[in-house]
């Protein structure tokens, strides 16, 4: 599962993170499997060369997200066992981003690594802030306890859940106010600059009458793959940790507003893509 969760690395905006992004929303809408040449024409509509398409499969297939596969006498890949639990993930924090209200519960998590497990110690920390942990101190992180799971997950797939201790707590009462703390374990303003960032590239969306073109398909990619990882590493704290300017909720609303709009006329141009590319 490691090298899968780190396709997260892959920049928003990049060919890997694109054709990522394309192979989450609609492989396995087509089965689980499609065709190389399917792909391509894809990517060529979001301005990519064929080439360059072949290449980022082949990295793809080293990250462990798919393998080739002839179905039909055509080539093509299918999704690893890995990644597709990673896509469902994907999804459950994409497209249903959660959020915390006054009085909900929080989840601690205390570790002591040792050193000789340093790079494991490196690996904990790197995916607790990947899925929206904060770090209240070295060896110790807070999330909302709706994140437990994915936490729990994290600490089992690199086998030091034996070195770890796991809470759930109220409201923590801290020294200053709870802005000041939320800030000092998260980096809000880097999540607040992805909201606004998102918010101002796909704030104008699309025209409510979107049409199962290239260019309809071309705007929804790029929207959800740019705000793919918003989710993760916006933990979703309650107002009262947040400041009042707080651009979460409108990032959210206009992320909404783009897949009522475009996600069914980009399915149905995918599939007319794959009609005509058999």
């Amino acid at each position: 599962m490691s090298a899968v969760l780190d396709d997260m690395d892959s920049r928003p905006g990049s060919t890997t993170s694109l054709l990522r992004t394309v192979i989450g929303l609609y492989l396995r809408d087509a089965g689980g499997w499609m065709s190389t040449q399917h792909l391509v024409v894809l990517m060529a509509a979001l301005d990519v060369a064929p080439a360059i398409t072949r290449t980022a499969l082949s990295r793809l297939k080293k990250k462990g997200v798919v393998v080739p596969q002839v179905r039909h006498g055509a080539a093509g890949f299918v999704i690893t066992e890995g990644a597709a639990a990673m896509l469902a993930r994907g999804d459950r924090r994409i497209f249903n981003p959660r959020s915390m209200s006054a009085g909900d519960r929080w989840c601690l998590v205390s570790f002591s690594i040792p050193e000789k497990e340093r790079e494991k110690r490196h690996q904990l920390r790197r995916r607790l802030h990947w899925v929206g942990c904060g770090m209240v101190a070295s060896g110790l992180w807070i999330s909302p306890d709706f994140l437990r799971d994915e936490v729990e997950e994290i600490l089992q797939d690199l086998g030091v859940r034996g070195k770890a201790t796991m809470f759930t707590a109220d409201t923590p009462q801290v020294g200053g106010s709870l802005r000041e703390a939320a800030a000092a374990w998260w980096d809000l303003d880097a999540v607040s600059e992805l909201h606004r960032d998102f918010i101002g590239r796909f704030a104008s969306g699309q025209d409510p009458s979107a049409e199962a073109s290239a260019e309809t398909f071309a705007t929804f990619v790029r929207c959800i793959d740019h705000w793919r990882t918003i989710p993760y590493l916006d933990p979703g704290l309650p107002p009262e940790f947040l400041p009042t300017d707080w651009p979460g909720a409108e990032g959210t609303n206009v992320f909404r507003r783009i897949v009522s709009i475009s996600s069914q006329p980009s399915r149905e141009f995918v599939r007319s893509v794959a009609a005509n590319s058999t």
